[in-house]
């Protein structure tokens, strides 16, 4: 070598964890690779045991068919493998693993034994290796399979395992790649113990048994069976009905060959499916399962293996669109007109009975009018007028009434034309004028469609002009920016009225006049605002009132969900929820936070854990922010709600009340300010 030459051959144990960085990511990859190569070697039973959420120890043991002396100080080889002999192979693959990288890149990262046995043999083999150097190698007396254990993970990359989540956030990954594997081998046997909890046991059984295993029972009453059979492909599984959609929380899971994938492309196939079936922004669960010829697919072009490219993705894609239409149809999940009536029972249209069957007899005066208001009796007024309800006298045929004083005609006039003036502005707001009673006369009345004021009784004397709309004003509104300083925010404002006046738009906004001109207001983001920081404040001061549960609510997590739902369970307690554990992922709901009455507490909780799960929340702050908001959102009115001039006060006033009242926590707009010069502009 020369003193220009510059690129050299790396050693084989930098080698091993430039490898390790790209297939060993986290203590559940570890197990991906162990139990994957347990599963291609033939075992029936497998058993996971973590220890510290695997930064400690994680050991898989398992009955499969073992590895020979020489096989087993040959597996930690770098790209030694059972799996390949030539390129060819690389297109006929149906095993997991066959790169021959992982058992290499695990123990260039971690201090690593084994013990293992073939049936043939009398004696198993013992190996132990630490960052890719082989310690020990002895006989040692051990039943037929293998027994891996990967300890210290990471011990000689210090910088790899500073970047390890908390325990709860990688037994959470560790779980839910358990749960791939197990979902793919129903007919495996597999047990997962953390610390000497049992958390998953699961026997040998049908695919539909193993997934509710696995995630409830619960789920079996959503599940739509799925099957279909072409030359190009097979797709059997399992999808969810329409009714069980949800915003969060949808288990969704393609499989290919008995290995987990993901597929943005294919998942748009299943949910074009139930386009005008599930509300926008919903879900539905589903477990697909695709069988196809191994050469029509490459699996090895992402190092986990999570990405797999087909040679047919557009046929494939309408093969499976067109399946999962087909399946809800025939479970009638589409809403559909059956006009067959073929094997349905006879029923005989009705027909005369001895019986005879006669309408209830009525009266009525085909001479009355109502809108004739000089044919009022007069004790209808003399009952109004007191204040008494008193029973109206009878008037038989032909009996005379006596017309009403011109006074109170007047005034039932009056009423009746200002009631009938509304103006009409019709589905576009164009404006079309309604006449009154009275000849050649048009009333008009600054009404907007959509726009309720305070319902009052009709005054029973006659405006001599009509009343402008009452306003409200605030003498500390700020004109531009809106609110732009904390100070001026928490100004106390001041009402030119006794009586504050809001106005509420098409029951979604609120309207008010300020100085600056006239603020509207999104009811619902105003009260997300007002109600987050009232969460957060319970949060930090741990006091917040529980209403205790008169008949607890059940909610069940799946055991990836779990270690999530532990590690905010205190943060939760501050908010006012009261969960108690039943076993087996199932929590009871003895109490929620007072307040929400109304509210459903098993939707609430599961949406906080999807919640937490979606945005990875690692730092404590992040995740009673995330709670906070969560619940705000659900116990925040919604568009649509009615509210009273009492409760449109309340709600102006909290929300001027917080630090920052402009937007929502998440960032979005809680009020604008049209100016009243822009207004004047609109006249002119």
């Amino acid at each position: 070598m020369t003193s220009g030459d510059v690129i050299r051959l790396l050693p084989d144990s930098v080698a091993n964890q430039i490898a390790a960085g790209e297939v060993i990511q986290r203590p559940a990859s570890v197990i991906k690779e162990l139990v994957e190569n347990a599963v291609d070697a033939g075992a029936k039973n497998i058993e996971v045991l973590v220890t510290d959420a695997g930064k400690t120890c994680i050991r898989v043991i398992d009955d499969g068919k073992g590895m020979s002396e020489t096989d087993a100080r040959m597996a930690f080889e770098r790209h030694a493998t059972s799996k390949i002999r030539e390129a060819a192979d690389l297109f006929a693959l149906h095993t997991m693993g066959f790169r021959g990288e992982a058992l290499a890149s695990i123990a260039a990262v971690a201090q690593v034994e084994l013990k293992t046995c073939c049936k043939e043999d009398g004696l198993g083999t013992y190996i132990q290796i630490a960052g890719s150097q082989v310690e020990k190698q002895e006989p040692v007396a051990c039943q037929q399979g293998s027994d891996f254990s990967v300890k210290n993970l990471f011990f000689n990359v210090p910088a790899r395992r500073k970047f390890l989540k908390s325990n709860q956030t990688e037994l959470s990954n560790i779980v839910a790649e358990f749960e791939r594997i197990a979902l793919v081998n129903p007919d495996i046997s597999f047990v997962l113990s953390h610390n000497g909890t049992e958390m998953l046991n699961l026997p040998a059984i049908p695919l539909r048994q193993r997934i509710m295993g696995v995630f409830g029972k619960k789920l079996n009453q959503e599940l739509l069976s799925l099957d279909i059979n072409t030359t190009m492909v097979k797709i059997h599984g399992y999808i969810g009905r329409p009714e069980s959609a949800r915003k969060k929380g949808a288990r969704q899971f393609f499989f290919v060959n008995g290995r987990y994938m993901r597929h943005p492309y294919f998942h748009k196939a299943v949910a074009s499916a139930y386009d005008n079936l599930i509300p926008v922004g919903e879900q539905v669960s589903y477990f697909i399962y695709f069988e196809v010829a191994p050469s029509d697919i490459d699996v090895n072009i992402h190092p986990t293996k999570t990405e797999i490219k087909f040679e047919n993705e557009q046929a494939v894609w309408q093969i499976l669109s067109a399946a999962v239409k087909e399946t809800l149809g025939r479970f009638n999940a589409v809403p559909s007109i059956d006009f067959d009536t073929e094997g349905m029972p006879d029923i005989p249209a009705f027909e005369n009975s001895p019986y005879s069957v006669a309408p209830p007899p009525t009266s009525f005066d085909p001479s009355y009018n109502p809108f004739n208001t000089s044919a009022v009796p007069p004790s209808t007024y003399s009952s109004a007028s007191s204040g008494r309800a008193e029973a109206s006298p009878s008037f038989e045929e032909g009996q005379e009434w006596t017309p009403v004083s011109s006074e109170r005609e007047t005034t039932v006039r009056s009423s009746m034309n200002r009631r009938e003036s509304v103006p009409d502005f019709g589905r576009n707001g164009n404006y079309t004028p309604s006449f009154g009673g009275h000849k050649n006369r048009v009333e008009w009345e600054p009404l907007f469609e959509g726009l309720e004021r305070s319902h009052e009784e009709p005054s029973d004397t006659v405006e001599e002009e009509p009343k402008p709309l009452e306003t409200t004003n605030w003498e500390e509104a700020s004109a531009e920016p809106i609110l732009s300083t904390v100070e001026e925010e928490n100004k106390e404002r001041v009402p030119l009225e006794n009586s504050m006046r809001h106005y509420q738009y098409k029951a979604s906004f609120i309207l008010t006049s300020v100085k600056s001109g006239l603020m509207i207001i999104n009811q619902q983001r105003a009260h997300v605002r007002i109600l987050f920081d009232r969460y957060m404040a319970q949060i930090e001061n741990r006091k917040n009132a529980s209403q205790r549960m008169l008949f607890p609510d059940m909610v069940h997590f799946s055991p990836s969900e779990v270690p999530v739902l532990e590690e905010f369970m205190d943060d939760l307690n501050a908010l006012g929820f009261e969960l108690s554990s039943l076993g087996g992922g199932t929590y009871a709901i003895n109490g929620i936070p007072a307040g929400i009455e109304g509210l459903n507490p098993e939707k609430l909780v599961t949406d906080m854990v999807h919640t937490a799960i979606e945005k990875g929340c690692k730092v404590k702050e992040e995740v009673q922010s995330m709670l906070a908001l969560s619940l705000a959102k659900a116990a925040a009115i919604v568009p649509g709600q009615i509210l009273t001039d009492e409760e449109m006060n309340r709600l102006v006033d909290d929300l001027f009340a917080v630090s920052t009242p402009n937007y929502t926590p998440d960032g979005k707009t809680v009020l604008a300010v049209l100016k009243e010069e822009d207004l004047e502009k609109m006249f002119k």
